[in-house]
């Protein structure tokens, strides 16, 4: 990036860095600045896959090269090898709560004393003591922080209608005995055969308990035939069939074990993720939502709506252009 006196300073900031070549090309323009003369301290910066340094001169060999394509587990590298040159006490400067549940994942990992994170922008900045979370959660919520949280919804991996990350934790709390399943993913996983059909189970009867915490069913698709008669829950709000969430797993796994579980890696090996919920079309890969067809085309007889008088504009029967089947509540015809 070469800057000349007509050059234009972008004025929204955010909105320029949203895109990943003013990014890349801001790095490479920083560290072609002259600042040998004006560093005190040691300071690194990352260009492309090389790490660039100034002040006094530090082994770099544990972090570069480097293959990671995302900062969040590229920090986590960073941070180990700050602490392996004697830096004990570290501090995260982010906004991306992947960085947060990451720094408590691994701070068992990272030889430091005491690590925090600086986290939020504004009136809502502030501190994370990342040692003193750790112990409260325990060394196995801990190593199972990262599949839970992709499980649960990310960037790549997507979340449950209307179940946000309280929820979901409040879940967890109330039925610790996924913890294992969550484990599980987390020490296997290295082929999708690897997940046992006990994990699956006791993921399902998680994610039962996540849509109704008085349910005594263990398995999705019975879940959802409860919901939908006994209980009028109209399809948007049902959990997903066991078929979508063998595939949702399996992307979960890919982000938190295959991605995440390798942050400490300088070069972590690659994983295809077509054996892991996802398929390539065009040039660009998107999810695999279930293999068997979707009930609202086969079976269009079930599709119902809740409206207790003459449907009208807003009812989803007429928004979908479909005919009120015999589950109506009203008597339109």
């Amino acid at each position: 990036m070469q800057v000349s006196e007509t050059t234009k300073i972008p004025q929204n900031w955010q909105q320029f860095l949203r895109v990943g070549d003013n990014k890349a090309g801001l790095f490479h323009f920083l560290t072609n600045v002259p600042l040998a003369d004006v560093v005190t301290k040691t300071v690194m910066m990352t260009y492309d896959s090389t790490v660039v340094q100034f002040g006094e001169s530090v082994d770099t060999s544990e972090i570069s090269p480097c293959s990671h394509e995302e900062a969040d587990t590229r920090l986590l590298l960073h941070c180990l090898h700050a602490a392996r040159s004697g830096m004990k006490r570290i501090i995260i400067r982010t906004v991306d709560t992947d960085v947060v549940v990451l720094a408590v994942a691994f701070f068992d990992r990272l030889l430091v004393d005491k690590l925090w994170i600086h986290f939020g922008t504004g009136k809502h900045t502030r501190v994370i003591a990342v040692h003193d979370l750790a112990t409260v959660l325990g060394a196995q919520k801990c190593r199972a922080l990262p599949v839970f949280h992709a499980l649960t919804g990310c960037d790549t991996v997507s979340s449950f209608s209307g179940k946000g990350k309280k929820s979901m934790w409040q879940t967890w709390s109330a039925f610790p005995d996924v913890t294992a399943a969550f484990l599980e993913l987390s020490d296997s996983g290295h082929s999708p055969d690897d997940i046992s059909e006990a994990t699956i189970s006791l993921l399902e009867r998680f994610i039962v308990v996540v849509y109704d915490r008085t349910s005594e069913l263990s398995d999705l698709n019975s879940c959802r035939r409860q919901l939908f008669t006994k209980k009028c829950r109209s399809l948007e709000l049902l959990p997903p069939t066991s078929d979508a969430f063998c595939l949702h797993v399996k992307r979960a796994v890919l982000q938190g074990v295959h991605v995440w579980g390798k942050s400490l890696q300088i070069e972590p090996e690659p994983v295809c993720p077509s054996k892991w919920g996802w398929v390539k079309k065009d040039d660009q890969w998107t999810p695999v939502w279930m293999t068997l067809p979707e009930v609202s085309k086969v079976c269009r007889e079930l599709i119902h709506c809740c409206c207790k008088k003459d449907c009208a504009r807003r009812c989803k029967c007429v928004k979908a252009n479909l005919t009120c089947t015999a589950l109506r509540r009203c008597d339109n015809e």
